[in-house]
């Protein structure tokens, strides 16, 4: 024993001597983790763009007479200056290098129904898109994981056969027939909710905010704005948060069933511990790893599905701005929408991952 004590001293002393290899610190598993992420995430976004620009390039529509329409198009000295502008006369590999460069300093190009810069389009309507879609989160998570919750607790029995019927009807019902539906009854016949917009025109504009209404009317200290600004956003979210209630109650239910048989959420009961208690502090807590996972996922596909609640209910977001640029085949505004919705994506689903291992220490870092 001695010996061995010896050995380890005179190993631990020679990593001190002189000329001797310091120790590499290792860093946080969560640091590290963070940083293989990023790089993965800076490699999907490299993608993105790669077929973002094949598909634009293989759409059968003139770049030059959709940015600079027809007329313009007509004058060769236009023509000319447009395509050694972006590059068009160069080989693809070129142009994407150019296409790369230019996203790389901002420049998304100009947007022929606006006649702006695209990226200054981006940053004017997607404040709407991202409140009308974190409020759609909000109603299917607070819906969604009560209902999915009460079905799993109480199996066989009448919350878990309205927990199937509402999820079944979520799912399979048109969101944009919904749109419709709801708009007839809640505003045309019952007057309780406004039918489209962000906030009535007799309310004063609030000057300098930051796009997302609800909390600018907040910052600003007028309840009045904030009771209409909520109005008016009711409908939309709902409507759009029905296409995800449906995935979120069944994956709740399937996951607060998993850990209800844990040997943790049994001693906790065996306790005597309140009912209330073991569901919010073990099982829930228990079940909010994946719950969270399919937020983010369903978090993406709002995020790219608000052309049809958007366009039915009158919201100025990107939605309508997509859908406009598609009728007006204004390519640089399709292309800057796409890597706008794709790298959203990516960004909500590495912050999920994030939390994930915050929620659940159990998660190995591979």
């Amino acid at each position: 024993m001695l010996g061995k004590t010896e050995a380890a001293g005179s190993a631990a002393g020679a990593s001190h001597l002189p000329g001797a290899a310091p120790r590499r610190r290792r860093r946080h598993p969560l640091i590290e983790y963070t940083l293989r992420r990023l790089g993965l995430m800076a490699l999907l976004a490299l993608g993105i763009t790669i077929i973002t620009f094949v598909l634009a390039n293989i759409i059968p529509i003139d770049p030059v007479v959709a940015n600079l329409g027809e007329r313009a198009a007509a004058n060769p000295e236009v023509v000319a200056a447009y395509r050694a502008r972006y590059g068009l006369d160069q080989p693809l590999i070129v142009q994407y290098v150019i296409y790369l460069g230019n996203l790389l300093r901002g420049d998304f190009g100009m947007s022929q129904q606006t006649g702006r810069p695209v990226l200054a389009d981006l940053l004017a309507f997607a404040p709407a898109t991202l409140e009308l879609v974190i409020g759609a989160i909000v109603f299917s998570l607070l819906v969604g994981v009560t209902l999915g919750t009460a079905a799993a607790l109480r199996r066989g029995g009448a919350p878990d056969h309205a927990a199937r019927f509402v999820s079944l009807i979520g799912v399979s019902t048109p969101i944009f027939w919904l749109g419709i539906v709801a708009s007839y009854v809640f505003f045309a016949q019952l007057h309780l909710l406004p039918s489209g917009g962000r906030v009535s025109p007799t309310m004063p504009r609030i000057s300098g905010g930051t796009g997302f209404l609800v909390l600018d009317s907040i910052l600003a200290g007028n309840p009045a704005i904030l009771g209409d600004v909520l109005q008016h956003l009711v409908l939309p979210a709902t409507v759009l948060g029905a296409s995800t209630l449906g995935l979120i109650v069944r994956f709740t239910r399937t996951s607060v069933l998993e850990v209800s048989g844990n040997d943790y959420v049994r001693s906790a009961k065996a306790k005597g511990l309140a009912p209330r208690s073991v569901v919010g502090r073990y099982i829930l807590r228990g079940a909010a790893g994946p719950i969270l996972t399919v937020t983010g996922v369903a978090f993406g596909g709002l995020l790219a599905g608000t052309v049809l609640v958007e366009t039915v209910f009158n919201w100025p977001g990107l939605g309508q701005y997509a859908f406009r640029a598609a009728s007006t085949a204004d390519l640089s505004a399709i292309m800057g929408v796409t890597l706008f919705v794709s790298l959203s994506y990516i960004i909500i689903n590495f912050i999920v991952d994030l939390l994930y291992m915050v929620i659940d220490p159990r998660v190995r870092l591979t």
